[in-house]
Parts: C-alpha cells; sequence; structure tokens
C-alpha cells in the first residue's frame, strides 16, 4: 500500500510518510523520535535549518519546538499523508500522546490523511481521540502466510528436508494465525476522493 501510495502521491506533488513500529525496539519508539521521523521523511533532503542548527550544536530540538517545525513543514505542503504501521507494537504509555500529537496536526490541517494499522486491542484508544474514525477489519491470507513459512524454513536445509518435521511447524503456525486478525484505521477518508490503495474491497468501503 505504501508503494502505491508514494507512487500516486509523487506523481500529484503530495508528501508520504511512513513509520513501522517494532516490538523489538520499544525504547526507540518515543514520541518525539517518530514525529522526528515524520519530519525527516516530508523534509527529504531539505532539512530545515532549525534542526540543522541544532544537531551541529549538538542537542535536539525539544519537543515543542520539534511539533512547531513540523507543523511549518506541513503547511508547506499540498497534502500530507502519515502512515504508521503496527501501532499495537509501541509501549502502552506511549501511544496516547503520539494520538494526541497525531490529533492535533488533524485538527490543524484538515487535509492530512492519518493510516494506522494494529491489533484490536488499541482500536479502543484510536476511537477515543479520533472519532469517527473508519475502521475496517482484516485478516490473514492463510495460503500467502503458509508460502512464507515454507520459503523461510528452506532457508534451512536440514530442516526443509524433514518433510514431517516440516509440515508440522508450518501447521503449529497457521493454526496460530487462524484466529487472529488487524484492523486499519483510515481517518477522515470519507471527506475526499482521492483515497488511494490496492485493495479494492478496502477502497470501496472507504468511498
Amino acid at each position: 500500500m505504501i508503494d502505491n501510495l508514494r507512487d500516486r502521491a509523487k506523481k500529484e506533488d503530495r508528501a508520504v510518510a511512513w513509520l513501522y513500529c517494532d516490538y523489538n525496539a520499544q525504547q526507540e519508539h518515543t514520541v518525539i523520535n517518530m514525529m522526528g521521523a515524520i519530519l525527516k521523511l516530508l523534509a527529504g533532503r531539505e532539512i530545515p535549518d532549525e534542526i540543522r542548527k541544532a544537531f551541529l550544536e549538538g542537542t535536539r530540538p525539544l519537543f515543542p519546538s520539534l511539533m512547531r517545525i513540523l507543523r511549518t513543514m506541513i503547511a508547506s505542503l499540498p497534502q500530507v499523508f502519515i502512515c504508521i504501521d503496527a501501532l499495537d507494537e509501541l509501549p502502552a504509555s506511549n501511544i496516547p500522546e503520539l494520538l494526541e500529537s497525531l490529533r492535533e496536526i488533524l485538527q490543524e490541517f484538515p487535509k492530512t490523511r492519518i493510516f494506522l494499522t494494529g491489533r484490536p486491542h488499541v482500536m479502543e484508544a484510536i476511537q477515543r481521540y479520533f472519532v469517527g474514525a473508519v475502521v475496517i477489519s482484516i485478516f490473514p491470507n492463510l495460503e500467502e502466510i503458509r508460502k512464507y513459512v515454507s520459503s523461510r524454513l528452506r532457508e534451512g536445509f536440514w530442516l526443509y528436508s524433514d518433510m514431517y518435521l516440516r509440515t508440522e511447524i508450518e501447521e503449529i503456525i497457521i493454526q496460530q494465525q487462524a484466529g487472529s486478525s488487524q484492523w486499519i484505521a483510515l481517518l477522515v477518508c470519507r471527506t475526499t476522493k482521492n483515497f488511494y490503495c490496492t485493495n479494492k474491497n478496502i477502497e470501496r468501503r472507504c468511498n
């Protein structure tokens, strides 16, 4: 979806910032780090002078200064898409501040589009900060998971050659995934027809 969105946005002079949350890197996923990463992605090679000066002096801007620079950057762009994948991988204590920061951006810049994905247990927080957010459930394609697991097992030749063990591992993983689901929160997408997504079922829902 990100590749599709970036290709479309590039043609129409729009900016896309995307982040993937990793459970194994929770200490790095502070709100200031995430918003700083969004600023960096939106800025591209044109790093704002204030940020460049701060780092040259060996300091980092405080969060309010960072948010002010980010808002200035967003204001200079025709439209911005912010995509955050696997929100549930963030430390629970960081989620409210992140959502509040995103809500402030959305309130000031209504043309901004925010896409969030995660497991169901953080859905309540999303809906509390973004009333009216469009939430779409998606379920894993078990055949695709099977192919992926098989390809990874193939990397260990001794394991892949043991058909019984390989099949048992595949089935255990498939059974664990069969009952899981993920959701996508598509914020304010009802207000625009310029929503891009490779999944036609999702696109129809949002239009």
